[in-house]
C-alpha cells in the first residue's frame, strides 16, 4: 500500500535511504552519504514522502521537492518488484511534471527512468561529489495518462 510518510516511519526510511545509497553508488564514498544523514533526515520531515508499506513494514519510498524527486529508494529485500514503480506512478498521478537528477555511473536507475517516460535533457558534474549527473524529465501526456488508466 502506498500512502503519506508519517514520523512514525522516520527510522526505517533514513536506513533504507543510507542502504540504498551506499548500494547504488559505490564510486561515492559511503562516508559522503553518513556525513549528510542528519540534514536529510531534517529534509525529509519538511519534504512530500510516499511510503510503500505492506504488514507494517516499510519497504521504499519517494520523496519530492515540488515537482523534483529527490529520490526513490526500495529496501534491498524489496527491489525488482515494481515498487519503484508503483512510488512513482503516485508521483506522476499528483504532479502533471516531474524532473529529477540521476548519476550517469547509475545505469540500472537511468534505465528505469527512461523505461517510465522520463528523458535526458541534461547533463552536469556534481558539486558535491563531482560525479556526472543526468537531469531527467517527464511531463505528462495522452500516453502516460492511459499507461497509468491502465496500470491502474
Amino acid at each position: 500500500m502506498i500512502r503519506r510518510f508519517r514520523e512514525t516511519d522516520a527510522e526505517a526510511v533514513m536506513r533504507i535511504w543510507l542502504a540504498g545509497n551506499e548500494d547504488a553508488h559505490p564510486f561515492v564514498p559511503a562516508a559522503y552519504w553518513r556525513s549528510h544523514f542528519s540534514a536529510v533526515r531534517e529534509q525529509i520531515m519538511q519534504a512530500e514522502l510516499w511510503v510503500c508499506e505492506q504488514e507494517g513494514e516499510i519497504q521504499g519510498f519517494i520523496g519530492l521537492a515540488g515537482d523534483y524527486i529527490a529520490g526513490i529508494f526500495v529496501d534491498g529485500t524489496w527491489r525488482s518488484r515494481g515498487i519503484g514503480r508503483q512510488l512513482l506512478d503516485c508521483a506522476k498521478r499528483e504532479h502533471p511534471a516531474l524532473s529529477l537528477h540521476v548519476y550517469e555511473k547509475n545505469w540500472r536507475a537511468a534505465a528505469f527512468y527512461a523505461r517510465e517516460g522520463f528523458s535526458v535533457c541534461g547533463k552536469e558534474r556534481g558539486a558535491d561529489t563531482g560525479e556526472s549527473e543526468y537531469l531527467m524529465e517527464w511531463k505528462q501526456n495522452f500516453s502516460s495518462i492511459l499507461l497509468r488508466f491502465n496500470r491502474s
